[in-house]
């Protein structure tokens, strides 16, 4: 496995990370057992990149990857969040960013994980009621106490970017990034290499659109949350999927699956893009690590661009564009 550095001066993470998120929630029935498989195997096959979050499943995320890191810690660079609040409305959605709940959430988290430090803290979003300055203080806190290694940030913009990485050096910047979703690539991306900071790309298969083989939005089960997403279903799902044949018929010529293309054309954006592919399935895991040894050339990556032009994609990227801060 390849290695990214984790920001400017940060430690090395395998150049594919493994997203956790699907085996607690959002993507149908969870199976931990197998989740817990894919864990290990990733391990294994050197992915020790892992990417939680304490709003995924309410906790039971954190508790379920610390379950499966139980006795292989020092092989984990483990990141997981917090900001989002949940309740028992499971539409419902807030968010904290004042410095006592950034103690308090880290201190959850670290129970769940059952660790005694977490190597990437990030705020999974901005508070609007909050300046970041004082919520990235508190995170600075955290390092300095040793509960955390590194700070990151979730979905900001670039102005928030630069404030935060004022008050301290920021390692990580997570946000959507994929063939499909390319918004950050104007503003947001250059300010992160400017600053040094390592682009961390949730959903680089665009939550497995890109993959190739999912089954149309009206035949998924009612608690897969992509049933009801605009890029999956209506106009924009039926000129996505077209968009998705010419992926491909790329993926072909290259010799590989749709998403080991969209993976690899991910890893050609720089060596500080550093993609977290979720899956809950093992013969998902080994297809996407092994995208890691796949070297697009000039041709293929300018037919990719001529297939996929920025902006050809209809939909956002979620029903309700409110929550995500820019």
């Amino acid at each position: 496995m390849n290695r990214r550095h984790l920001g400017q001066g940060g430690p090395e993470v395998s150049a594919i990370g493994l997203g956790c998120m699907g085996m607690s929630e959002f993507y149908g029935v969870a199976d931990e057992t197998e989740s817990i498989a894919v864990i290990h195997r990733a391990l294994d096959l050197g992915v020790d990149f892992l990417d939680t979050a304490d709003a995924y499943g309410r906790g039971h995320n954190e508790e379920l990857v610390g379950r499966a890191i139980s006795g292989r810690r020092d092989e984990v660079v483990l990141a997981t969040k917090f900001g989002i609040i949940r309740s028992d409305d499971p539409a419902f959605r807030g968010v904290d960013g004042s410095p006592a709940y950034v103690k308090k959430a880290a201190e959850a988290s670290l129970r769940r994980l059952d660790v005694d430090h977490i190597d990437l803290y990030y705020l999974h979003r901005r508070d609007p009621k909050v300046a970041i300055e004082e919520t990235v203080g508190a995170m600075a806190e955290l390092v300095a106490e040793g509960k955390i290694g590194r700070i990151g940030l979730s979905e900001v913009s670039a102005e928030t970017l630069r404030k935060a990485h004022a008050t301290h050096p920021i390692s990580a910047l997570q946000s959507e990034y994929s063939l499909f979703t390319r918004g950050l690539e104007e503003e947001i991306l250059p300010t992160a290499r400017e600053l040094g900071i390592a682009l961390v790309a949730y959903s680089p298969i665009s939550r497995g659109l890109l993959g190739g083989t999912m089954a149309p939005a009206g035949e998924l089960p009612d608690d897969d949350f992509r049933k009801n997403m605009p890029r999956f279903t209506g106009e924009g799902g039926a000129r996505n999927e077209a968009l998705v044949g010419e992926v491909r018929k790329i993926a072909e010529e290259v010799g590989c699956t749709p998403a080991q293309l969209s993976l690899a054309w991910l890893l050609s954006r720089g060596e500080d893009v550093i993609p977290i592919p979720g899956t809950k399935r093992l013969r998902y895991l080994e297809e996407n690590t092994a995208a890691a040894g796949i070297t697009l050339t000039p041709g293929q990556l300018a037919a990719l661009e001529a297939a996929v032009p920025a902006g050809s994609v209809v939909g956002e990227r979620y029903p309700d564009m409110s929550s995500i801060e820019r």
